[in-house]
């Protein structure tokens, strides 16, 4: 049975992208070379309330690309997969072609 995470509040569901470890040639790449810490958004809460009731939405959505911090998230497994759980003002950036 699969099971699908929806995260509460102003949390926000993301699945790192790993750089790639060689080049299409075949060229292993050191770590220190990859580029950014960045992941894709899998699911969003519906966002927080403020102090009067007002419903604040997260400001990122599903398929969004985002620049993560270097530490941080709280780490989910489902099935085979790993995942991390991020509150949106942790998110630092989207990120554009």
């Amino acid at each position: 049975m699969a099971k699908r995470l929806i995260p509460t509040l102003n949390r926000v569901l993301v699945e790192k992208i790993l750089p790639p470890s060689k080049t299409v040639s075949g060229i292993l790449l050191p770590e220190k070379s990859a580029q950014l810490n960045s992941g894709k958004v899998i699911a969003v809460g519906p966002g927080a309330r403020d102090r009067t009731g007002n419903l604040i939405p997260v400001s990122v959505k599903e398929g969004d690309n985002v620049l993560l911090p270097e530490f941080g998230g709280t780490q989910v497994k489902l099935g085979e997969k790993e995942f991390l759980l991020y509150r949106d003002e942790d998110i630092m950036a989207t990120l554009h072609d």
